[in-house]
């Protein structure tokens, strides 16, 4: 599963709820492999994952990275550096193209094993990587951000099964629902 942009912070606001680290560990049971996709940066990130217990739930943070110099400033460098190597996306900022980096994602995923993915997403930056979904996948905008309004001004370029919510208690139980689904057909095969 995939956390988009401006999506973790909202996770965050889920994680407020007494149940929802316990729903973290939940879906680690499913062999979830949970990673953020985001366009903030790896201090900011790294330091609310640590204060809500969390930061070892997450495989991997793909963001832009940072580094204090020596002076004690937060120096924060593009994931993709356009100089070297643009991406050449017209969706996506020059410093990430989080539909490149899913799609690195789904060619590391090894073929033996049958991959789904989740991605949960509210900005306009996820709308890439939502396109680089399948038809065996799951976008989850929130509904009314400029992903929903995205995907919805023309459905017809999303292959992934879409699924809205608009607050952390849809958020959890469509979530859950889409895990144990996702587990029952693999039970299945």
């Amino acid at each position: 599963m995939l956390l988009g942009s401006y999506f973790w912070t909202s996770f965050f606001m889920v994680c407020s709820l007494s149940s929802s680290k316990v729903n973290v560990g939940y879906m680690g049971n499913f062999r979830c492999d949970l990673r953020i996709l985001s366009d903030a940066n790896q201090f900011f990130i790294e330091k609310i994952l640590e204060y809500h217990d969390l930061l070892g739930c997450f495989s991997k943070i793909y963001t832009n990275p940072t580094f204090v110099d020596e002076e004690g400033r937060l120096r924060i460098f593009p994931y993709h550096d356009s100089t070297l190597s643009p991406h050449g996306c017209s969706l996506c900022p020059s410093n990430l193209c989080k539909g490149q980096v899913l799609n690195n994602i789904q060619a590391s995923a090894p073929e033996s094993e049958r991959q789904n993915f989740i991605y949960l997403g509210d900005g306009s930056g996820d709308y890439c990587p939502t396109l680089k979904l399948g038809d065996k996948d799951y976008v989850m905008p929130r509904k009314n951000y400029p992903l929903w309004n995205c995907i919805f001004s023309d459905r017809a370029f999303v292959k992934a099964e879409v699924r809205e919510w608009s607050n952390g208690e849809e958020l959890e139980g469509i979530l859950l629902h889409l895990i144990n689904r996702i587990s029952s057909e693999r039970s299945i095969l």
